[in-house]
């Protein structure tokens, strides 16, 4: 929500991108407790975990990209077409955080009006799951399965990164993934500690004290402020918190707060919200020729929550059920095929310089 609000236009939430760090915490948290418990087991294959990322993230991803290549040809001038082209296929690729680095600033004008400019979070989450289950399967193998000190070793190389570079490679600490694995790594350390706070005093103030944390940087950071560095820690942080005082067989208030339906129901929708918003906001620039009004960006905002509802229900759930065709292998063929036909479109605006011939 605060990184829609944000991407809306909406002055308070000034901080409001440090959501995608909040879902960097969550992520790490949730893919380490199920690797762990897999590799524990003896029960872990990189087909089975791979299927099962390919199900939860690709269909509504996939569906996003199909319809902004044919809105894209109807909105966008040729050069723009071009521009989006490049980005179609380095999406599809899992590298458009690295084209994105090379071309402008995230805060930059220009990187306002880049379609699928957001996607470059969902490509340091699959870089971090191309990479991440071999290294825990390494430490397994060779250090004895303790994993607790060289997670920690890693969270701290890549903090150190992202406290340099935010100051002397800005744009890199930004986009890449080094200066990011720290924060995914704070989930990472949470479920390989095991530690819960007993105390239910303690709970509660940790927990407060998250959410506070959290709605520091949401409504106090801003677009001029050094990121990620020692500003991501108050989200980040934050997260770890809540998450850590929200375990134990007594609910926190926070947790509580969070269980109420009405928040829940946007946590089930956020993936497919977070992958419409910012197309439709950008497309719309791209069609007024001009910043766009409060009125106006509400109204897409709740476009897009109908359109991330509709996607949650009709393309994100039936895709995670293994039935019929959409067995593992029929997962893999169908998300190659999508890709290659995302990759060879955006390859056709990239190399016709954004198809003007369409243009009188």
């Amino acid at each position: 929500i605060p990184v829609v609000l944000y991407h809306a236009g909406f002055a308070w939430f000034s901080g409001g991108f440090v959501g995608v760090d909040v879902f960097f915490v969550i992520s790490g948290y949730l893919i380490t407790s199920i690797l762990l418990n897999e590799i524990r087991a003896g029960d872990f294959s990189f087909k089975k975990f791979y299927e099962r990322r390919a199900r939860r993230l690709f269909p509504a991803v996939f569906a996003v990209r199909g319809v902004a290549c044919v809105a894209a040809v109807f909105l966008l001038m040729p050069a723009d077409l071009e521009d989006f082209g490049q980005s179609v296929a380095a999406t599809a690729l899992f590298v458009s955080n690295f084209l994105f680095f090379s071309e402008a600033g995230y805060f930059a004008g220009p990187a306002e009006l880049k379609p699928l400019l957001h996607t470059w979070s969902l490509a340091i989450e699959e870089q971090y799951y191309l990479l991440f289950p071999g290294y825990l399967l390494l430490i397994s193998k060779y250090a004895g399965a303790r994993y607790l000190p060289w997670v920690a070793g890693l969270f701290v190389v890549s903090f150190g990164i992202s406290v340099i570079s935010v100051y002397q490679a800005p744009d890199a600490a930004f986009y890449l993934l080094p200066s990011r694995t720290w924060e995914l790594m704070i989930g990472s350390l949470l479920a390989l500690g095991g530690w819960q706070v007993a105390h239910g005093v303690l709970r509660e103030l940790g927990a407060w004290l998250g959410l506070s944390l959290i709605l520091t940087a949401v409504f106090g950071l801003s677009a001029s402020t050094a990121f990620p560095g020692m500003a991501a820690l108050l989200p980040c942080v934050g997260t770890a918190l809540v998450i850590l005082c929200g375990q134990g067989s007594r609910a926190s208030t926070v947790s509580r707060l969070l269980s109420w339906r009405p928040v829940v129901f946007f946590g089930l929708i956020s993936y497919s919200l977070y992958l419409w918003h910012w197309p439709l906001l950008v497309f719309a620039k791209h069609y007024v020729v001009r910043p766009l009004q409060p009125a106006e960006a509400l109204t897409l905002v709740v476009l897009a929550t109908v359109l991330a509802i509709g996607s949650w229900r009709f393309i994100e759930r039936p895709f995670r059920q293994r039935s019929g065709w959409m067995d593992r292998r029929g997962v893999f063929r169908f998300s190659a095929a999508f890709m290659v036909v995302i990759i060879a479109d955006g390859l056709v605006y990239d190399h016709t310089r954004g198809l003007p011939a369409r243009l009188p």
